[in-house]
This record gives structure tokens, C-alpha cells and sequence, in this order.
């Protein structure tokens, strides 16, 4: 992985990020395991620190509902509301799962869903209390859902699933899979003992090495948010792909994986975005066909059927079918989100490079 580590390095020079961590497998073979740089100022990154994934937590939540479709314990076409009593005011009674994990539901308000001191109970309270957008046909129109729907997707889970959202994912996703280290929402004992291990986030958009302080502490590392508070390793996402690559891991079938990761959702506009993008059931489809650009893509060698999920400015995790390639990679700096796209579309193509895919 000569040309994806020089691309780190690059960043590094250039002050975008302190380190990173690049895990790549084909073909169910790990051709990469690495990182490089700091995670913090003087401290080495090392591959097994707890890397934050942002909004590439998503498809855990979509993992989870899928699971509790298969056992026939909820319906995609059926209505939020007939999980979530008080989800249908303001014209939401239509509003079904499949179009919340499609992000055409037209209920994007964050309601500052993601700030410290806002309870679970508060977040459910609020999305509830959100009207559907003026104009909005739901399954019509599409938008990216930055917080609400994924903290409504995770009330279902847990009424349905009957334990709490952090609970679930941890006992029917990670664990299963033997993603120790995976976590969206962790004891606080936890994270005292995992001390150093977990990385932080760093604003380097200004120049300068600047903590992101609402990812850091305790308080934040314990609140469960299913939109974008996973972390752990990128080798245990990585492995949480190859999973779903072999056909579900033994947690979802074959059937099941196709369904949630394949076109479900095509040639829309996305009004959160700015840009068409194509979806799956929680998982962002290969988009490249409509323009070189499109946020959340996978660079410019990955096949269309390529499905998985990013976070901003930080990571991106993802599986392609047509060679069998996994790749889950993290940065620790956020330098704006031109700078982002520039350097994680340059660090895949030369992944897709090294092992001569492209």
C-alpha cells in the first residue's frame, strides 16, 4: 500500500490531519492494516485506537432494523407511527421506514438533536414534535437526514428490539460479528478503561491543530446517537463489511444484505446535499455517474454497485462487490469539506492503485 500510506503522509505534511488508519481486504484477504501519524500532539496512532465515525455510524442503525425485519417484527412499508405513537402530527402519518432509510421522509430538522443535554426520551420528543417539510412528498422527494430519522429508526429499534438502542447494536451487530471495540453509545467504565485509546477529532480547516471539544469527554462518549456517534476501530468496521460481502456474517441473510445495500433509491435529488446521490436501505450507493464530485463517494475505480457510508470530513467505509474489495479509513483532521473530498477520494483511488483494481 505504498501510494495509499504516501497519500497519509501527504495530508500529514500538510497539516490536514495528525494520523490516520487505512484497513483495506480482498477477497476476504487483509491487504491493509495500518496507521500512521499522531492521535494526539507526540502520541503515535496506533490500529487498534477507537477511531470516531460520524455519520458513517448509520448503516449499524439500518443493521439493526434489518435484523428485526428478518424476524418479521417490522414492516418497511408500514408507518413510523404504528412503532412510535405521536410520530404522525404535523402531516408524518404517511411517513413509512423504508422512506426514513432512504432519506425521503421530509423531516430533516436537527432540533439540535446531537447537542450535550438533550435526553434520548428529548430527541424522540422532538422528532415527533417536527412538522413534514411544506412541499414534501414523502418517497418523492429526497434529503439527507443528518440526525432525526436515524433517532427515530433507533426508538423502533428499541421498542421493538426491547432494550435500548446502544444495547441492541452492541448485542445483535457487533458483538456477533467480533467487533469487540465497536460502540455507539459505551458504559462510562468503558470509556475510563479505554483511556488513550479513543481518538479525537481535530478542526485543521484555519491552519492550526484544534481539539473538536464536543467530541471529546465522557459525557459524549457514553450518549448513545445512532446518526453519528459510533467509534472503534477501522479494521472491526472493515471486518463488519466483509461480513455483509460473504453474505450477512451469519446475522442477516444473503437476501437481506442485497435488499438494504442495492438501489433502492435512484437518480433523486438530495436537497440536503446539493447533488443527485442513489441509496440504499441506509447505505449510500455508488454515485459517481453523476458527477466526479458527489459527497460521500468512494473514488474514481469503485464498480456501481459499491454501497457503504461516510462521515463528515473524517471517514469512509464501504464494500465492492465486483472485485470483492472492503475499505474502511479515518482521518483524525476535519480541514473543510473541499479539502476532505480532495484527499480521501486521492487516498481510495491509490488503494484501488496499489492493488492494481483501477
Amino acid at each position: 500500500m505504498r501510494q495509499a500510506a504516501a497519500q497519509v503522509e501527504e495530508g500529514i505534511t500538510r497539516g490536514q490531519h495528525l494520523g490516520a488508519q487505512v484497513y483495506a481486504s480482498l477477497r476476504g484477504v487483509v491487504v491493509a492494516d495500518f496507521a500512521l501519524g499522531e492521535v494526539a500532539p507526540g502520541v503515535p496512532l496506533a490500529p487498534d485506537h477507537l477511531m470516531r465515525w460520524l455519520s458513517a455510524t448509520k448503516p449499524v442503525g439500518a443493521l439493526a432494523l434489518a435484523r428485526l425485519w428478518e424476524q418479521g417484527r417490522v414492516d418497511l412499508e408500514a408507518p413510523v407511527a404504528l412503532y412510535v405513537p405521536g410520530f404522525e402530527v404535523g402531516g408524518k402519518e404517511a411517513i413509512t421506514l423504508r422512506q426514513v432509510l432512504t432519506h425521503t421522509g421530509g423531516f430533516r430538522s436537527r432540533v439540535d438533536l446531537e447537542w450535550p443535554g438533550l435526553s434520548w426520551e428529548e430527541s424522540v420528543e422532538r422528532v415527533c414534535a417536527a412538522p413534514l417539510e411544506r412541499n414534501w412528498v414523502p418517497g418523492k422527494k429526497a434529503g439527507y437526514h443528518i440526525a432525526s430519522g436515524w433517532i427515530i429508526l433507533g426508538e423502533v429499534v428499541q421498542r421493538v428490539g426491547g432494550r435500548s438502542f446502544a444495547e441492541y447494536v452492541r448485542q445483535e451487530v457487533f458483538l456477533p460479528l467480533g467487533l469487540e471495540d465497536c460502540w455507539v453509545g459505551m458504559p462510562g467504565e468503558r470509556y475510563r478503561a479505554y483511556g488513550p485509546r479513543l481518538s479525537g477529532l481535530f478542526d485543521t480547516s484555519g491552519g492550526k491543530v484544534q481539539r473538536q471539544e464536543f467530541w471529546e469527554g465522557e459525557e459524549t462518549a457514553t450518549r448513545c446517537l445512532p446518526a453519528g456517534g459510533g467509534k472503534g476501530p477501522m479494521r472491526e468496521l472493515g471486518v463488519l463489511y466483509e461480513q455483509l460481502l460473504a453474505g450477512g456474517g451469519g446475522q442477516w441473510t444473503a437476501e437481506t444484505v442485497r435488499l438494504f445495500t442495492s438501489r433502492q433509491r435512484a437518480g433523486l435529488f438530495d436537497h440536503t446535499f446539493g447533488a443527485v446521490i442513489d441509496w440504499g436501505l441506509g447505505f449510500v450507493l455508488d454515485s459517481k455517474q453523476y458527477g466526479p464530485e458527489i459527497p460521500y463517494g468512494y473514488g474514481d475505480h469503485c464498480s456501481p454497485a459499491t454501497y457503504g457510508h461516510s462521515g463528515r470530513q473524517c471517514c469512509a467505509a464501504f464494500a465492492d462487490p465486483a472485485c470483492g474489495l472492503v475499505v474502511a479509513a479515518a482521518f483524525n483532521g476535519m480541514p473543510g469539506e473541499q479539502a476532505h473530498g480532495a484527499r480521501m477520494r486521492a487516498l481510495l483511488n491509490a488503494v484501488y492503485t496499489d492493488l492494481g483494481l483501477n
